[in-house]
């Protein structure tokens, strides 16, 4: 019997391959941990810069002054995003003013990557290298595992606080842009004094207590969140992080904590 020839692939075709196999893969990147906030190198478009990874932001955001260098006016661009070895092609990105949450970073912020690019990948922030790691294999040699609930396209874990007098239990969302061990809404905190929600570079409040996973954390570094969609309590920052290694799973159903 005559012996068939191997199959050829198009070169077309070989290159659609590989590109998806790379999409699938993804990759890693050094990343750098400053005021509270974890920032990456990222593109948006054709603007490279540093940009906050926020896992409890659920919307990319492109700062107003990086955009207007560009020429771009419109308050809304449809393009592509490109962090740690993923590229999401056609992501809608708000421009919006970032000076508030660029306050205090030695180098200027290009912009905030958020869960509309992240969502369906697996995540992995190494807090001590600074270490950002998408869709790569996770091997800790010991970890505690949270269960997580999707809120309008934010991951949550359940968690309890307590201001002394008062406590109340809810669905907090995972921040890795936020100084403050914990950020409540502002629809639930009965906060005196003036806090800024929008300094989230600042921990200037004091809680009774944060409870996560039957662990207690007292005197706790704390403030206010204004942009945290109904459901959703307060947000867990990298104070409570900081410490560790986190890593969502691509389909947002546990948070891995490591040593």
């Amino acid at each position: 019997m005559p012996r068939r020839p191997p199959a050829v692939i198009p070169p077309v075709a070989l290159a659609v391959v590989l590109a998806c196999a790379g999409q699938a893969r993804a990759g890693e990147t050094s990343c750098w941990f400053e005021n509270g906030a974890v920032v990456a190198p990222a593109v948006i478009g054709v603007m490279a810069g540093d940009y906050v990874i926020d896992l409890s932001a659920p919307r990319t955001l492109l700062h107003n002054t990086k955009a207007e260098m560009e020429g771009i006016l419109e308050p809304e661009i449809t393009t592509s995003v490109q962090v740690a070895g993923l590229k999401a092609s056609a992501v809608s990105v708000k421009v919006a003013d970032l000076d508030a949450r660029g306050a205090g970073f030695v180098t200027p912020i290009a912009g905030v990557i958020g869960m509309d690019v992240l969502a369906g990948h697996s995540v992995e922030i190494d807090f001590a290298r600074c270490w950002l790691r998408i869709d790569r294999p996770w091997r800790p040699s010991r970890q505690v595992v949270f269960p997580v609930s999707m809120i309008e396209g934010l991951p949550t874990v359940a968690a309890g606080v307590s201001d002394g007098p008062r406590a109340f239990y809810g669905a907090f969302a995972i921040d890795t842009a936020s100084r403050a061990m914990t950020r409540l809404s502002t629809r639930d905190a009965n906060a005196t004094g003036k806090l800024n929600p929008a300094a989230r570079h600042q921990a200037p409040a004091k809680l009774r207590a944060l409870s996560i996973g039957g662990v207690l954390a007292e005197n706790v570094p704390a403030t206010l969140a204004d942009d945290l969609p109904q459901g959703i309590s307060g947000t867990l920052g990298t104070g409570l992080w900081a410490r560790h290694r986190l890593r969502l799973d691509a389909e947002a159903r546990t948070l891995s904590v490591a040593p």
